[in-house]
Formats: C-alpha cells, structure tokens, sequence
C-alpha cells in the first residue's frame, strides 16, 4: 500500500505527535508498505529518507503550548505536488483541524483521508469559531480516528461526527530492554519534557521538592528536555540546588536509559493533555509512575492500577506520594510488573494494526464506491468502523 502521512508540526522540534507519526511510519515500513511523510522542517534540518519537507514553520500558541507550523500558499503549492507525486492509496492527516499542512491537504486530496485528532481542549474557542471553515475539509474525512477518549470528545463536542478511538503507540521491547545507567541509579527521581512549558508540571515538581529532600536527602532529580535550567530550579533553596541534574535534550536510546534507571518516574503535567505517551514509555521501562490525576493519564494508567496518581498541581500530594514511594520497594515492585503486562495493548503490534485495518477499510469502501457496488458506501463503511453518522 502507497500510503502518505501528514505531519502539522516541525519535524525539527520534537513532540508526541512527531514521535507517533515517526514510529507508525517505521512500522509500515517494516512491514513493506511505501511511505511518505509530509512535514514542516528547516532547510538544514537531516531528514528521515521518507520524510519530505514542505518548508520551515513557524512558532504559533496552541493549547497551552507554541506549535510550529506551517500555512501559506507556497505551502499549499508543496502539498499539491507532494499529493500529485506520492499517487497514494490513502492519506493520513494528523490534527487535520490546526492551521498548517493537515487542512491545506484536506483542502487538495482526492480519494481516501484518514484524519486523527490528538488534542485535548474542552473549551476551545479557535475551533468552534473556525466550524464553518473547517466543514467543508472534514467531510472529505473517510474516517476519524482520536488517541484518547477525551481527544474523541473534543472532536464531537466542537465539530460533530465521532471516532474511532486507537491510542499512541510505542516500541515496548525498546524501552523494556535499554540497559539502565549505573550514574542514573540510586535514590533517583525522573522528569522528561519541556521545562519552561509550565503545564509540563515542572513547578509543582520543584515544589514539592523541598519536602521530597528534607524527608531524604540522598535523593536526586534527573530532568531532561529543553529550557533554563538555571531558571528551573530559582524557586529551589540554594543548598538544594545540586540535587538537581539538568541533562538537557536527549537521544530515544539515553530517554529508555534513564526511565529504565529512575526509581521513580514523576508526571506532574497540569492540563492540556489528550493522551500521555511519556507514561507508556515510562511503562514500557518497567518504571513507577506518579502522574497528576489528569482525565487522560488516570485513563492510561488504568484509574490508578498501573501507576499512582495524585491530585493534579497539589505539591503537598505530590511530596507525601512520592515519599511513601521511595520509601516503598515492595510497591514499587508491584507497578512495575503491573505496569509491565498493562502497556503492552499499546505495543505498536497493536496500534498499528488497528490503524492499518482503517487504511484497509476506507481503500476497500472507496473501491466499493467507484465500482457502484451498493454493499459499500459512506454508511456501511462507518458501520464497520463503529463511527457514527455526521
């Protein structure tokens, strides 16, 4: 199957939804399809030898956060000839509703589109004031799928219609089976994400720190990813200020190192999440999770069972948690191996052959379609979908 991918935000700044159209791409490659991939880049940016650039991006707030990408007419004009050359069997579009490439090839594809949602926004302003825009791109949708129940419920509460909800997935085995790095372990704390995105939690983290130190003072944090590490750790008195180790970016291999070396892996994230890969992978390390109580974390931490959770942006609870944990191997013990057999319906085994059957049925209904065959259609293609009528 010739199957083409549309990436909304810069290849060159990594993210949850680059990382989820990165590895679903290498899956079906693996598995001998062709694949391209569309995405925002720099011009010197090294790119995957299926990823096609469509131009630099630039930086844009969106849902508490600032994405990066990429609209404009010279863009539309690279989708078209990305289209026209690739002669794909599908199109898949990722976030098919923000102002960048997704609804510039919603807007010129022809034949089956397969859009997934990944945002988690109940009150989103910008997407109910675009509805009459975006209308006339989402009905050329074949099928819809969403990574979460709540990125599903944002999508039918703004724009109607449904979907079919498959999560992100994740290469279990690679993290499962990274070697931990001895300088990593002991007495250790682990925060992966962007630490000047304040709803990546890493205040309430460093504020519950005090109390985490003052309780055990052998214990180290360990952050990685982008930011001011100086500014970071400001709100830390100063003699605690060297428990702090600031690794900066870090490779996929180093992030399985460090949550397979971490005595405990920390989630503090305060909102704006659909989903929460960083907890599959956390889990896929065989590492104890703490989270925020956020809707979609408690979702993928099976309400508590493969991880603990704690009451979102209360660094009281989050210190008394993390203690009882450190403090704990026996349960720590036990998420591990909890956590270790839940992860596994995220294994990209079965992610990606839950999406690559809606590739296989929208082709299927859109051959059905074009030979007049009266068992197919629009309505009986969502029927086997289990989506509901727009």
């Amino acid at each position: 199957m010739k199957i083409g991918i549309v990436c909304p935000y810069s290849w060159d700044v990594p993210g949850g939804v680059q990382f989820h159209i990165r590895d679903l791409a290498d899956y079906f490659i693996r598995l001998g399809h062709e694949v391209s991939v569309l995405a925002p880049a720099d011009d010197d940016t090294p790119l995957p030898p299926y990823v096609v650039s469509a131009g630099r991006a630039v930086p844009v707030p969106y849902n508490g956060s600032v994405a990066r990408l990429n609209f404009g007419f010279l863009s539309a004009a690279r989708v078209r000839r990305w289209l026209h050359d690739g002669a794909f069997d599908v199109i898949h579009i990722h976030e098919p509703t923000s102002p960048s490439l997704g609804l510039l090839a919603c807007w010129a594809a022809q034949g089956p589109i397969v859009a997934t949602f990944h945002t988690s926004n109940p009150r989103s302003r910008a997407m109910i004031a675009a509805y009459s825009i975006l209308q006339a791109a989402l009905e050329k949708i074949s099928a819809r799928i969403a990574v979460s129940e709540y990125a599903r419920r944002t999508l039918v509460e703004h724009l109607g219609g449904d979907a079919v909800v498959i999560p992100n997935g994740v290469d279990v085995d690679f993290f499962a089976k990274a070697e931990p790095k001895p300088e990593w372990q002991g007495d250790t704390i682990g925060f992966i994400g962007r630490i000047d995105e304040p709803r990546k939690g890493l205040p309430v983290l460093m504020k519950a720190l005090p109390t985490i130190l003052a309780a055990r003072p052998q214990t180290r944090l360990l952050v990685a990813g982008r930011g001011d590490a100086e500014e970071a750790v400001e709100s830390l008195p100063e003699e605690m200020r060297s428990r702090v180790e600031f690794l900066g970016m870090v490779s996929d291999q180093d992030k399985a190192r460090l949550l397979r070396s971490v005595d405990l892996y920390v989630a503090p994230n305060t909102g704006g999440e659909s989903f929460g890969i960083i907890l599959v992978e956390a889990l896929s390390a065989g590492a104890p999770v703490l989270a925020s109580d956020l809707d979609a974390f408690a979702q993928v931490l099976d309400q508590g069972a493969a991880g603990e959770l704690f009451t979102n942006e209360d660094a009281d609870a989050l210190a008394e948690s993390a203690l009882r944990l450190l403090g704990d191997p026996e349960r720590r013990e036990a998420l591990r191996a909890r956590g270790s057999a839940h992860v596994r319906r995220y294994d990209w085994s079965t992610v990606g052959a839950d999406i690559l059957s809606v590739y296989e049925t929208v082709t299927a209904g859109a051959a059905a379609v074009a030979a007049d065959e009266p068992a197919g259609g629009t309505g009986g293609l969502r029927a086997r979908l289990g989506l509901a009528r727009d």
